[in-house]
This record gives structure tokens, sequence and C-alpha cells, in this order.
């Protein structure tokens, strides 16, 4: 209740109570200590002109339309992270350009798609979970608001990520075919066509899934203590030193040119334990 320092403050007003159309009236919370968070620990240059390239993506309050703030056509700023975390009721929408923008995964919770249609080669994408779409059976009414929010922002994680694999295996079978034809359909135009059709290049999607403490419960997406913040960049180092101890499947298909998706983690990641006192 009482918000995180440099990330985001109570209102002292509840929004219930609040002039509607206001940004008070919107969220619980003000985001507005965030923006000079960034401001204060982000070179806005370097990243819009730098090398690695940056997109994050938003839904429009009023169209519900989904779009990605990429540093390839958008001067970003903390106006354009804010908003691609601004999940409400929690947090308020964010104006840009006159519009405001909640955060996009209400829409998608992945950017996969949005990188793979900006694939120019053999690409090897890690793709971060913050919700894992299996556990085990809830026993609580704790549990299940938990697992309410894991399968609501897992689920069109997993989809995506299975529909873009499934895709990219039907493709790859579908060159495999084409290479067995007889030498005289090589020129055809419908088989030109359908190479054409299945040619891309190779992905491999590997998987680090954040699998939560039994103590975290339903506010998983607003609790942002530093030791909550603590545990889960614990969790993701183990995840990916164990990643990387079992990376010689990876490492093969990215030899042969194989597309395929992994979770190579050997165990779960701290679940089901209990948070010391």
């Amino acid at each position: 209740a009482a918000g995180v320092p440099g990330f985001f403050s109570p209102r002292f007003v509840s929004p219930m109570f609040a002039v509607p159309g206001t940004p008070e009236a919107m969220s619980f919370y003000d985001s507005a200590p965030l923006k000079d968070t960034l401001d204060a620990l982000i070179d806005w240059d370097l990243l819009n002109t730098g090398p690695v390239r940056l997109s994050v993506g938003a839904v429009d309050v009023e169209s519900g339309n989904f779009r990605y703030f990429d540093t390839t056509d958008t001067k970003i700023d903390a106006r354009h992270i804010m908003a691609s975390g601004a999940l409400p009721p929690g947090l308020p929408p964010i104006e840009i350009d006159g519009r405001l923008w909640w955060d996009g995964g209400l829409v998608s919770n992945t950017p996969l798609t949005h990188v793979l249609d900006n694939q120019t080669g053999a690409l090897l994408a890690f793709q971060i979970d913050l919700f894992s779409a299996a556990t085990e059976r809830p026993r609580t009414i704790m549990d299940v608001m938990a697992r309410e929010k894991e399968i609501r922002f897992s689920s069109r994680t997993r989809q995506v990520s299975d529909q873009v694999m499934r895709i990219r295996k039907d493709r790859e079978l579908v060159r495999k075919v084409i290479a067995k034809l007889p030498p005289e359909l090589h020129d055809d135009p419908d088989v030109a066509a359908l190479r054409a059709q299945s040619n891309e290049d190779a992905v491999n999607l590997v998987h680090l899934i954040y699998r939560a403490n039994a103590w975290e419960g339903g506010s998983r997406d607003f609790e942002f203590s530093a030791r909550t913040m603590r545990e889960h960049w614990e969790a993701g180092q183990q995840a990916v030193a164990e990643t990387m101890a079992n990376a010689q499947l990876v490492a093969h298909n990215i030899e042969t040119g194989t597309s395929a998706a992994f979770d190579l983690t050997v165990k779960p990641i701290f679940e089901n334990t209990v948070r010391p006192e």
C-alpha cells in the first residue's frame, strides 16, 4: 500500500472519489516517480542511436489497438517505457502524442512475433516468462488468485510460441519434400511459389520460465520490493546457468539450421518453497 520508492506512490485520494477523467481517477497509484528514475539511469541518446534495438509494446486505451514503440522508427523516452508497464488499475495510463497507453501485456505478453517479423538471419531468441503455464493444483483461495494470473499472463505467450514453432516445423517439412522432388519439377511455378513461401531462416527459442515461490500468491504482478527483486534475479541467474549447462541441443540446432523451442532448466526454480522469516 505504501508503494515503491522511485517507482510508484499511493494516491492520497482514492480513485473512487477523484474527478472523473483525471489521472487520479484512473489508477490506485501514481507512477510519476518512475520517470525520474528512468531519466536518471538511462542514456536516452545511446538507447536510441546505439547498436542494440529496443521494442516495447503498449495498447491504446481507447481503440484497443496494440503497437510496438521501436527505436528504428520512434525516439524512445521514459513515456514509452512507462506505457509498456502501465498495468491497470494499479498504474495509470501514459499519454503519448495525445493518446493514452496501457501495458501491452493486456493484449500480448510476448514480443516474439515482432522479433520474428523482423528476423534477418538465423536467430537464437531467449524468451523470459515471468508466469509459469504449468504448476500444481491450487489448494487455497490465495493459490487460486495466483493461478488465475499465471494462466492469464502465460497462456498467450505459450500459444504464440507453440503456433510459431508449429508453422516453422511445417515449413521445414515442406522444404524437405521439395528437395526430394524430381529435377523436372524444380522449375514448376507451383513448386517455385511453395519454395518461396516456405523459405525462412531457422530460429531456436529458449524459454527461461520463472517458477514462483509459494509465498508470493496473487501479488506477483505488483509486488516489487527490493527483496522480491533480488530473489527474481537469483532465480534468473540459476535458470540461465542450468540452461547453459544443457545447451548442447541448442548448439546442434544452430549448426544444422533446425528450428526448435527449449526449456532446458533441470528442475523448477524456487517452486513450492517457503519464504524464510
